[in-house]
Parts: C-alpha cells; structure tokens; sequence
C-alpha cells in the first residue's frame, strides 16, 4: 500500500495485489485522493508503479466509473492505460456519495508498466450524431473508429438530476458494451468528454 500525506493529513493513498497471469501483473484494488489538481494521484499511482515493477510485474489493472470523464482522461491519456472490458451493473447499487442509486457499470483498464508511453491528444470527428440525455451529441464515426461523449460531470448529474444520471448511463451502456463485444478499446478520452474506441 502507498500514501501520501499533506504535513500530518492523510491526502491520498493506492493498493494493489497479484493477480493472474501468474505474478505478471497487479489489481489495483483502492485509490483515491482527497485533494484535485495537485498530482496526488499520479505520483500515487507512478509509486505503485515502481513497485510492482520491483516485484516483477509488467501489467496493472483496474476499474473505473466510465461516466467519469476526468477520471478516464486521468487513466488513458496521462497513463496511457487502454479500456479493455466493459462491465454492466460490477458492483450493484452501492448507494454512496459519488455513485448514488445508479446501476455501477465499469471500464477495467490495462497499464503497461514496463513499456509507459504517453498517448497524443484526442479530438472527435466535426460531425458527431446521435442523441445524448442533454440533447448534444452522442456518438460519432470516424476511420473506423467509435467515439461517445459522457457529461461533463456525471457525479453532480446523480445529485442535481438522478433521472438523467440514469439515462447517461444506459446511452453510453448501448455505445459501449456492443463495441467492447466486437473486440474495440478505449484508447483515449478528449478533453471535451469524448472517448475513442478503435480495434486492435
């Protein structure tokens, strides 16, 4: 387990165990920070890293929110992490803070420890389609590639509107699960909200 710590509190903290393929790779099991911006969670996870690099790993895996756009931008872009498995309803109805009563489906992502490359920036194609709960654009085309938007700040929506929290949910649930299925990854996340799916 690592932490970090602002003088005496408790800022940040991750922890991980081995997992299959035999002692090649880790499941990053908690990490979170209670501050944003500062880096926190980058050093946190660059420790982790170096870690289980020591210990002879070469993958790390984990799950995320994908409604969460700065998280999967924190995982994708400023990791190079790639999206390889979409999860409907992983944890049931967890009822907290940051989830609500929503359905808790999941992105499980793969960082490749010993080869880190930071991903180019992203941008969706100029003429999105589709419907998003907010009315804007959902999906979009391009080059073989599948692009969906999710909004802007998913954990405000469950508080302020759960009903269209909801929505979000089951329009990017229809996008992704179907992509995942026929074998396309998350490589990469806009910084207006935009994930990029593309097959190996």
């Amino acid at each position: 387990m690592h932490v970090a710590y602002d003088g005496d509190r408790l800022v940040g903290a991750c922890a991980a165990v081995f997992c299959a393929p035999a002692e090649r790779a880790v499941y990053s099991l908690v990490a979170g920070a209670s501050t944003t911006g500062r880096g926190v969670g980058y050093v946190l996870k660059q420790a982790q890293r170096a870690w289980a690099l020591e210990n002879g790993a070469t993958t790390m895996r984990w799950t995320f929110d994908p409604l969460v756009g700065r998280n999967a931008r924190f995982n994708l872009m400023k990791l190079g992490a790639i999206g390889a498995e979409y999860a409907i309803d992983f944890y049931g109805v967890l009822e907290d803070e940051v989830q609500g009563s929503d359905e808790t489906d999941r992105l499980t992502v793969q960082w490749r420890l010993d080869a880190p490359a930071r991903p180019d920036e992203v941008s969706p194609p100029e003429h999105p389609s589709g419907l998003a709960p907010d009315g804007g654009p959902l999906t979009a085309k391009d080059n073989g590639m599948i692009w969906c938007r999710v909004p802007p700040d998913i954990v405000a929506l469950r508080r302020d509107d759960p009903a269209q929290a909801s929505e979000w949910r089951l329009a990017v649930r229809e996008v992704m699960d179907p992509a995942f299925a026929k074998g396309y990854l998350a490589t990469g996340m806009s910084r207006d909200g935009w994930y990029r799916l593309e097959q190996p």
